[in-house]
């Protein structure tokens, strides 16, 4: 399977100290909302991304914790990464839904996980599987995202 362009660019850059935090803005600079969580991609690969979010204060909800919506944003970047390094060249897919519980405090900085382990990339509703990690690996999000994945149009 060929790579993607987006896991090209990644895996071109990542070989430099700097790499995965420039790759971390660029990728962040395609959709512009990610900027918020100024997130960090530790991790891309075929069927598998990591995104880290630091707990600042700009992060944070009213009782100190990190806000739910930022570790949203940092679990479907996640899946938005994962999603291109991994599906087919002749598939393309837009985010439909997302399902979450919330399952702990997020009290420490925040490491979001989209994992394609086992999946095979069919036309249809696909999910992905999504969980938030504390500091201490605890999770404090777990879920998926639904996608609508189709054939791209054929070229003129």
């Amino acid at each position: 399977m060929a790579q993607s362009k987006l896991l090209q660019i990644y895996n071109k850059w990542h070989k430099f100290s700097f790499g995965n935090r420039l790759f971390s803005w660029f990728f962040a600079r395609m959709a512009p909302y990610f900027k918020t969580i100024k997130p960090y991609v530790v991790d891309l690969r075929p069927g598998y991304c990591e995104v880290f979010i630091k707990k600042r204060k700009i992060v944070e909800n009213h009782i100190g914790t990190m806000h739910v919506i930022a570790i949203c944003n940092g679990l479907e970047m996640a899946m938005g990464a994962v999603s291109e390094a991994s599906i087919p060249a002749h598939l393309r897919w837009i985010p439909k839904g997302m399902t979450l519980d919330y399952t702990a405090k997020a009290d420490s900085d925040i490491r979001c996980v989209a994992d394609l382990t086992g999946l095979e990339w069919l036309e249809g509703d696909f999910f992905v599987p999504v969980s938030a990690y504390d500091s201490n690996d605890v999770v404090v999000v777990t879920g998926q995202i639904k996608l609508w994945v189709s054939k791209k149009p054929e070229k003129a």
